[in-house]
């Protein structure tokens, strides 16, 4: 039987939903969080493993003095407390991503607490506060094969890929985040993106979400208005800004439709699913207890010292909401130009354009403008469409030069998406460069006027205005690589008549 769901709108006309979102986020470290082994992403599997993060009797781990350094200076970035003194836990749980059947976490006794971080949406501020930041290491990684989903549900075995386990990660868990209303999604998405601008202003790892650098779990929930928050749920592992955005929305939608029909929310952790955008069940969290924490014994407590954690401080660079305050000033934009270029994606791609050599009302020309309409089209993000700031800034070079009219470059930059190369090579490949041999401009402007004496005339008359559609004809005739301003000057001289 179909479920017909409830329209978004009259959902948060219903309902307030709380939203909370825990981060993972894969340190750029050489070597693993308690071992030496290589962190590059790839390699064979069960190749980049040791005795200590295969959890073989006898081994021992040792802290990752860098790991803890960039899991500080997060926390300094978020406007946390940093703990004078923490330490590690044993995170025990039966699933076989971990050989050691434990993960070395944090519990009860984090690195960093109580911060937050300052997003806008729509232009208005809103203040995520920040639970707790703190340090563990990674799991394996589990491939199911022989089902239909790739998911544990009717596969026939499971694959473990050690590698990645023990890659040091950082937590970063919101308190419940209500009020948002309507908006809940796109705070979500506004919350995921400026952390992870953050992240890369430190420079403590890549966030690449596509590679699992940057895994955020969404969790949910909707209560009428003045009672109690409802029964949460947690999306895992969502891989994207976009789908940050569509699982919260979803979920709600999915949440209602329950609870409008007589039923329970389920307390369980939930499936992203990128090609319908729906979530579906993955396991019950309402009476299992689902990890057993003990302290861990093989490593000493971590207790930063003090003046090192204020160097830290002084050392953090520009965060990313005073970069772009700095970026507005410098480029002359209104708040509503800024705006505009955050909601796409653009700041660093326009910034990296203007770096490349582009002019700013350039590069938000080509960012906002056409890169934006084909990214929208193909449902990707703005910095995944195909094209490098090198590249905008070159073709933007282009045009400036008079070697591409606007449309000539529009044409080009369509095959730089295509992944044809530089804008420079479409453009002698494809032989699109504008003509600038007046030569052959001036042929095709005594063709034009002798297929149109009528025109001619009236232009040798005086109505100057006319001369538009002979410049239509030669810009026909030259496959649109003509400069209009210079086949117009031509027309105006081959008739005797002053511009």
């Amino acid at each position: 039987m179909t479920t017909t769901l409830p329209a978004y709108d009259e959902v948060v006309a219903r309902y307030e939903p709380v939203i909370g979102l825990e981060t993972h986020v894969e340190l750029g470290t050489n070597t693993k969080m308690f071992c030496g082994c290589p962190t590059d992403f790839g390699g064979a599997p069960n190749t980049r493993v040791c005795p200590v993060c295969l959890g073989l009797p006898g081994s021992l781990p040792v802290a990752n003095r860098v790991a803890v350094e960039a899991t500080i200076r997060i926390g300094l970035a978020l406007n946390c407390s940093i703990a004078e003194w923490c330490r590690f836990a044993r995170k025990n749980y039966y699933y076989p991503d971990m050989p050691k059947n434990y993960q070395i976490s944090q519990y009860d006794e984090p690195l960093c607490v109580d911060g937050y971080l300052d997003v806008e949406v729509d232009g208005e501020p809103v203040r995520i506060s920040i639970e707790r930041v703190h340090m563990e290491e990674d799991t394996g990684k589990t491939l199911h094969v022989g089902g239909a989903t790739g998911r544990i549900h009717g596969a026939t075995e499971s694959l473990v890929d050690y590698n990645r386990a023990g890659i040091p990660l950082v937590e970063i868990v919101t308190k419940p985040i209500p009020g948002a209303g309507a908006m809940a999604p796109e705070v979500a998405r506004a919350y995921v993106t400026e952390l992870r601008d953050v992240l890369r202003s430190l420079g403590v790892s890549d966030v690449r979400m596509e590679e699992g650098s940057l895994r955020c779990d969404v969790n949910t929930s909707l209560n009428l208005p003045g009672e109690q928050w409802g029964t949460r749920t947690e999306t895992k592992n969502v891989n994207s800004l976009r789908s940050v955005e569509r699982a919260v929305r979803s979920e709600m939608i999915r949440q209602a439709s329950v609870l409008e029909g007589g039923g329970r929310i389920t307390q369980e952790t939930r499936h992203f699913h990128e090609d319908t955008g729906d979530t579906t069940s993955g396991r019950s969290k309402e009476t299992a207890t689902d990890y057993r924490y003990f302290p861990e014994p093989d490593l000493v407590p971590v207790a930063p010292d003090p003046t090192w954690v204020a160097e830290l401080k002084a050392a953090l660079p520009e965060l990313p909401r005073l970069h772009r305050r700095r970026l507005q000033q410098e480029w002359g934009l209104s708040d509503l130009d800024m705006q505009s270029i955050l909601n796409a994606g653009a700041v660093e791609l326009i910034e990296a354009t203007i770096a490349a050599g582009a002019t700013p009302t350039a590069a938000r020309k080509w960012w906002l403008g056409e890169l934006s309409r084909r990214a929208n089209e193909a449902g990707v993000e703005l910095a995944d469409i195909g094209a490098t700031p090198e590249q905008v800034a070159e073709l933007q070079g282009l045009v400036d030069a008079g070697k591409l009219t606007d449309k000539l470059a529009r044409t080009v930059l369509e095959h730089v998406v295509a992944g044809e190369g530089s804008p420079a090579k479409i453009m002698a490949d494809r032989n699109l460069e504008v003509v600038s041999d007046t030569g052959a401009l001036t042929a095709a402007v005594d063709e034009a006027i002798a297929a149109n004496p009528a025109i001619a005339d009236k232009v040798r008359g005086g109505k100057v205005a006319a001369a538009g559609a002979l410049v239509g004809a030669v810009m026909k005739t030259t496959r649109g690589q003509a400069d209009a301003k210079t086949v117009r000057e031509l027309i105006l001289e081959r008739l005797g008549v002053q511009g």
